[in-house]
């Protein structure tokens, strides 16, 4: 896609570390000069439409959508228009993933947290998005905010060197890249629908060893539970809290005490640390002895089976092997080791997560019953028949690990290219003036692809009305 693309045939010193040279034609020019701070207060609710920051896009938040950190009134929103840029602010310190820009094509209101720009005369509105998506992908951000959280502010925007082109050049530049966001994000979507394919498959399998075993012969019996259907006779069903050993829920400590964090070495974890594998991810921060000896945090020892109780993703699951804290939105589950494998019960449980997300209460965020989960069945057999299944499993899923591993890793590969080409495009590390760019290309990217090539990131999910919700709640804990 580049091979053909050449440099700009002059440059000239920016003046900018970050930046290094610059096409010789450019104007390089101060924040101030290229954007402007929009605060349109939604007062007597003049706008009802909600929007969201959500993977650097902005969307229109359906009403059934609308729960979490929802403001008494919206009039506390601010108003936005099609063509405004809006940038999440916060965090800075702690957020090191998150697409903190997003250029919007509605009119809406959407939570004041954010700030909201818009272009004047030196910028096209899509290459002032361009400029400041490429400088966020750069990190260039986060040297910037101030506060304890590193919150940005208009005083960040003012003064930041924004390199300038003519204006034809920032269509040419505009064109071009959307022609390959187009092409790679279709690539992402093909890699992602066989991992999709893949990850069903692995389920089935899966499914079928952890609740039927793997003699053919077998009596079997109804179990009267939905997710395991029929199962051997000769298998015991026992309520879950009856094969952990402790059961404790997680805390959070002030992170305005450096002491409980300063020189951690135990894993704290949140509910970005479970995703789609067995294992407990990364963890948010580590601990430092002092917060346990203080009471401020609850250590665990695994093997313990973490299950999200509060929020958005409750109901996902994961096994701790070592040892560990978590913050309130989940509770652990040490297990005893003599009565049943973890991987074996890992397995099984997992299969329950779309229905016991389905019994949350949604009043406000989504909480599950802490009784509902603690008497989730688990059906097993005796240990050397689950190590014959775990091992039947270990073999059959390799073929399939290692397909989803290798496509995961073009995902990753095709991610970087694209935010590389971005940064050189924007910043004039390549001049793409000459390139020719397909009028038409509805069938490069079909329109049922909205940001499927972010839905595996690790918890840089939906804002949902308020900026950084799951942080939110850790303060307040």
């Amino acid at each position: 896609m580049t091979a053909d693309i050449k440099p700009y045939p002059a440059y000239k010193d920016s003046g900018v570390p970050w930046l290094g040279r610059v096409p010789d034609h450019w104007t390089l020019l101060h924040g101030r000069a290229c954007f402007r701070e929009k605060k349109v207060v939604n007062a007597g609710m003049r706008q009802t439409t909600v929007l969201s920051l959500s993977y650097g896009q902005i969307v229109i938040k359906p009403v059934e959508k609308l729960h979490g950190l929802v403001p008494a009134s919206f009039e506390t929103y601010q108003i936005i228009d099609a063509g405004d840029i809006v940038v999440r602010p916060t965090d800075l310190q702690n957020d090191w993933n998150s697409l903190r820009f997003g250029l919007s094509s509605h009119r809406g209101i959407i939570t004041s947290a954010y700030m909201c720009l818009s272009t004047l005369d030196a910028l096209t509105r899509d290459y002032g998005f361009l400029l400041l998506h490429a400088y966020d992908l750069k990190k260039v951000f986060y040297g910037l905010g101030s506060g304890l959280r590193q919150n940005l502010d208009w005083g960040d925007f003012k003064y930041l060197p924004c390199v300038v082109p003519p204006v034809s050049e920032q269509a040419a530049i505009v064109r071009y890249l959307d022609h390959a966001d187009r092409k790679v994000r279709h690539a992402i979507r093909a890699r992602q629908q066989l991992i999709k394919l893949l990850t069903e498959q692995k389920q089935a399998i899966i499914q079928r060893a952890v609740t039927r075993g793997l003699d053919p012969n077998v009596r079997h019996k109804p179990s009267g539970v939905p997710w395991l259907g029929d199962v051997p006779e000769h298998w015991r069903l026992i309520p879950f809290k009856f094969l952990s050993r402790r059961i404790q829920n997680g805390a959070t400590p002030s992170t305005a005490e450096q002491e409980y964090y300063e020189n951690g070495t135990v894993p704290w974890f949140g509910p970005s640390s479970i995703g789609t594998s067995i294992g407990v991810g990364t963890p948010v921060r580590h601990l430092a002895p002092t917060a346990f000896a203080q009471g401020k945090a609850r250590l665990i020892n695994g093997p313990a089976i973490f299950v999200i109780v509060i929020g958005a993703t409750a109901g996902k699951m994961a096994l701790l092997d070592g040892e560990g804290a978590t913050n309130q939105q989940i509770t652990a589950f040490e297990l005893r080791k003599e009565d049943i494998a973890p991987q074996f019960c890992i397995q099984q449980l997992r299969l329950s997560e779309c229905w016991l997300k389905s019994t949350a209460s949604t009043a406000t965020i989504p909480i599950l019953d802490s009784g509902t989960v603690k008497r989730l069945p688990v059906d097993f057999p005796s240990a050397e028949e689950q190590r014959e299944i775990l091992e039947f499993l270990d073999k059959e899923l390799v073929k399939p690990n290692a397909a989803i591993d290798t496509a995961r890793r073009e995902i990753d590969l095709l991610r970087e290219y694209r935010t590389r080409l971005i940064a050189n495009v924007v910043t004039g590390k390549l001049d793409v003036r000459g390139v020719k760019v397909p009028d038409d290309e509805t069938d490069v990217l079909p329109e049922d692809v909205e940001t499927i090539d972010d839905v595996d990131a690790a918890d840089q999910g939906d804002d949902v009305v308020e900026a950084d919700s799951e942080s939110s709640t850790e303060e307040s804990a």
